[in-house]
């Protein structure tokens, strides 16, 4: 798989049935590995390791209602009250970061009301802070790490 622009990470693989799996720490089981599944798995690790989320509060591939249609969103980080802190959109690293890609997350979030936006292909990071009442995104360096205190 191609090299991320994230710190390198160890990971679990199993070969079955000549595709490869890749062990996805908070479903708990193997995932088959595509492209779009790479760029997940790193942030999840990014999210644990780095910003030190607890797993208790990551929560991957679950389906939301979006204009009464089921959608899946990729990662949601969860605040210790339960309320969304982050929504994360990932991409596999062919697909360009496009405002198609950024509409997309907007639209899952007037569902999810997420205070934090993170969009991603595995190597461009884009991390935005909701001003709901502006209904505008503004552009962060870096997504705040977890604090008991969120």
């Amino acid at each position: 798989m191609q090299k991320l622009n994230f710190p390198e990470y160890i990971f679990r693989f199993k070969n079955s049935e000549n595709k490869v799996a890749i062990f996805d720490e908070i479903r708990k089981k193997f995932i088959q590995l595509t492209p779009e599944e790479w760029v997940r798995q790193h942030v999840v690790h990014f999210l644990l390791i780095e910003k030190n989320f607890p797993k208790s509060h990551v929560n991957v591939e679950k389906i939301v209602k979006i204009n009464g249609l089921n959608k899946r969103y990729d990662i949601v980080v969860f605040k210790p009250d339960g309320s969304i802190f982050l929504v994360v959109e990932c991409k596999a690293p062919e697909v360009k970061i496009s405002q198609a890609v950024f509409d997309q997350i907007a639209r899952y979030n007037m569902t999810l009301n997420s205070v934090h936006l993170m969009v991603t292909n595995g190597l461009n990071h884009y991390f935005c802070q909701m001003d709901h009442e502006a209904e505008q995104y503004i552009f962060l360096p870096d997504v705040p790490a977890y604090t008991p205190t969120l």
